[in-house]
């Protein structure tokens, strides 16, 4: 009798694994999108300064889960802007990582979170702007 327990325990164990490993095995979709940096300044001449290809890295792009509480991923555009990862399909929000309190201080950083949803074999485009500008009761950067 407990031969057959064990095996029918070790059937529906094995049942179980393989069910959750084909549930991992659905194929990911990806995120792609555009991270635009826009510096505010008191006065803007007609042909404002663009970021230069590494200022991209220093604001990195987090992906959190829908409830914002488990960050998923962790990317920074290319030198021209662009980002692109894989993931698995869900519903997840694009939002630009904090940065340290020093750094905060110094300038003041803008930037909506974007929620979205990958779907499987799927692209979903999300592009991010980030606006800067002096933090509170600074000088503006340009004088002009």
């Amino acid at each position: 009798m407990s031969l057959i327990t064990n095996s029918v325990a070790a059937a529906s164990i094995f049942l179980i694994l393989a069910g959750t490993a084909s549930i991992k095995a659905a194929p990911q979709g990806f995120v792609e999108g555009h991270l635009k940096i826009v510096v505010i300044r008191a006065v803007e001449p007609d042909n404002g300064p663009q970021p230069a290809p590494e200022t991209y890295a220093q604001y990195p792009l987090i992906v959190l889960s829908q409830d914002e509480k488990k960050e998923v991923a962790r990317l920074t555009a290319d030198k021209s802007g662009n980002y692109r990862v894989a993931l698995p399909p869900g519903a997840y929000i694009l939002a630009v990582q904090e940065r340290p309190s020093e750094e905060r201080a110094a300038e003041r950083i803008q930037a909506n979170p974007q929620p979205f949803t990958v779907v499987s074999n799927e692209t979903v485009r999300v592009d991010m702007t980030i606006f800067i500008g002096p933090a509170k009761g600074q000088a503006s950067a340009y004088s002009g």
